[in-house]
């Protein structure tokens, strides 16, 4: 397993496609921000997908860590990734 932090920039009417793609593999955690721990198999596909839905002028990038024990996360308000947060 890896974790991994993803953000992207992309034109405005076209992040909803981004968002919806990467909801199904991560926690979505700000406008453009998802994270959590996948398989590296599934950090593959995640890749394609990315690739795939990318266009000229707009980028993702993928911030690779080893594992989520290895992340000094701190939060200031409200965590969207909290569990108790979801219904």
């Amino acid at each position: 397993m890896v974790y991994v932090v993803i953000v992207y920039d992309m034109e405005a009417d076209r992040t909803h496609k981004m968002l919806k793609f990467l909801r199904r593999y991560l926690t979505h955690v700000q406008n453009s921000v998802f994270e959590g721990e996948v398989t590296a198999g599934t950090l593959a596909e995640i890749k394609s997908g990315i690739d795939d839905l990318i266009e000229s002028g707009e980028s993702t990038i993928i911030y690779r860590i080893g594992a989520e024990k290895m992340v000094d996360r701190t939060v200031f308000g409200d965590d969207p990734a909290a569990d108790d947060q979801f219904l």
